[in-house]
This record gives C-alpha cells, structure tokens and sequence, in this order.
C-alpha cells in the first residue's frame, strides 16, 4: 500500500517519513474548493508554491507530491514551477473532461509522475476516455468531492452501491494504479481497509484521524506513533491476503453497515 500524508511542515514531514509515508503532499489546490466544501468540516490547506522546495528538501527516501490546482490560465507556470522545486508525483484534481487530462499529462511531461484526482460526477461519467489518455501512472478516487458533486449526504456514500467497485474496474483494466479517500487509524478503519484490499487499491491517504486530529510537530509527536500506527495496518493487511472472498464480502456489508449508522446521524 502507498501511503500519502498532506503536510507542509518540513519536521511533520520528516517524521512522517520515518513512519513509513510513501508520498508527502504538498496541496496548492485552492481554486473553487472552498465554495464546494463550504459549510462541511474539511480542510483547505494554506500551502503555498515555496513550500514544495522546503518539503522537498527535507525527504530522503520519501516522495514529495504536490496536489496542483484544477486546469486554468495559469497551469502551465504552476506546473513547471512546482516541477523545478523537485516535486516527484504531480496530481491534477477535479478535471471534468478528457482535453484537461490531456492538456495536464501534454504540459507535465515525463520528468515526474503524474497521478489523477478523479472527483467529478462528470469525470465519472466519462471514465473509459479519460483512463484511456497516455501518460497517467495512476488515479486516486476523491470520496469527498465526488460525494459533493452527486449531491450524496455522506463522502463514503458511493462505496455501498458498487460505484466504487465499477471505478476500480475500470482504471485496473488500464494497468494503472488505483486508490480511493482516506483511512483511519485500524480501530476505526478496518472495514475500510479490507475494502481496499477487496478492490485492489494500492494506495491511500492516511486523515486527520490517524494523527489524532493535531496539526503541530511538538502535538503529532506527543499523542501519535504513526510507525506503529502504519505497521498495524500492514500487519492486517497480510491477514486479509488469507480470507476468503466469502470472508471479504462480509467485511463489505459490516462496512456498509457502519456507513448507514453515520449517515442516520446526521
């Protein structure tokens, strides 16, 4: 499993890394965001171009991925800037259409990675296109967004019905690597992360819960062992390569199951 972590903290990062993060996130997407999750208990990050040098600078072995805006008049000098600051991964979010890929993969190159953000309903209507442009290493699936944009009443909504399922599908078929939302610490992620196991992803992005929501150095230090916290959910991992697909579907509807139970809060 590829593990992202958004920070631009250079000791975050750091510690994030020794932890076992694949991927520090850099996200510099602002464009429209805080009107699409308006009212809704998300973060908009306050990163900002400068701080892919610094985050950069202070990884080893990890890799250093910067979440751009969506396409705009302005892409190609945020591209090529991000780029020269050392970003590894380069993820384009809530694209609508296939020309903007194409546009995104024509203007990055083949110097870094370049990894899709898949969050609209209309990217999700027009998939087979869209997975079919040249260049892509991989497509993350947005829960958040793409929950928003279908007017669903709760991000992990489009799990029960087999939307993500029929997604997973259709990015494996391209050999791509695929992953979808964030996960908890294994406590409360479990389900979620017998999930991913079921569809195949490879990757996903470890929320605020997993650092028990504290955003400073000196607090994720104190209060989280992300070593130990990674470790646990690999060491489940290696359980799961030994159920039985019978096995794997009841995990899917206790996961169902505690979606509903959420959704009947709110």
């Amino acid at each position: 499993m590829e593990y992202i972590s958004i920070t631009n903290d250079i000791r975050v990062a750091k510690y994030f890394e020794e932890s076992g993060v694949d991927d520090i996130m850099v996200d510099l997407e602002t464009l429209g965001k805080a009107e699409r999750q308006k009212g809704l208990n998300t973060v908009i990050s306050n990163h900002c171009i400068e701080d892919v040098s610094k985050v950069k600078s202070a990884l080893s072995t990890s890799k250093c991925l910067v979440r751009i805006n969506p396409i705009n008049k302005n892409s190609r000098e945020e591209i090529n800037e991000v780029i020269s600051r050392g970003a590894d991964i380069l993820m384009l979010p809530f694209f609508k259409y296939k020309e903007e890929v194409e546009l995104y993969v024509d203007m990055v190159g083949n110097n870094v990675k370049k990894y899709l953000l898949l969050e609209t309903p209309q990217a999700l209507t027009r998939m087979d296109e869209i997975v079919n442009v040249k260049g892509i290493d991989a497509v993350h699936i947005g829960l958040n967004d793409l929950s928003i944009g279908m007017g669903l009443n709760f991000l992990y909504e489009p799990l029960i019905g087999g939307l993500v399922d029929y997604m997973a599908q259709k990015i494996k078929a391209q050999k791509l690597k695929f992953g979808f939302g964030g996960v908890s610490r294994i406590e409360k992620g479990r389900n979620i992360i017998s999930e991913h196991f079921r569809l195949g992803s490879e990757m996903v992005i470890l929320n605020r819960d997993f650092r028990f929501y504290k955003e400073s150095y000196d607090e994720i230090v104190k209060y989280c062992d992300m070593k130990k916290e990674i470790g646990k959910i690999n060491d489940y991992i290696l359980q799961l390569e030994n159920f039985t697909k019978d096995e794997l579907l009841i995990n899917r509807q206790n996961l169902i199951l505690e979606i509903n139970q959420q959704m009947n809060k709110l």
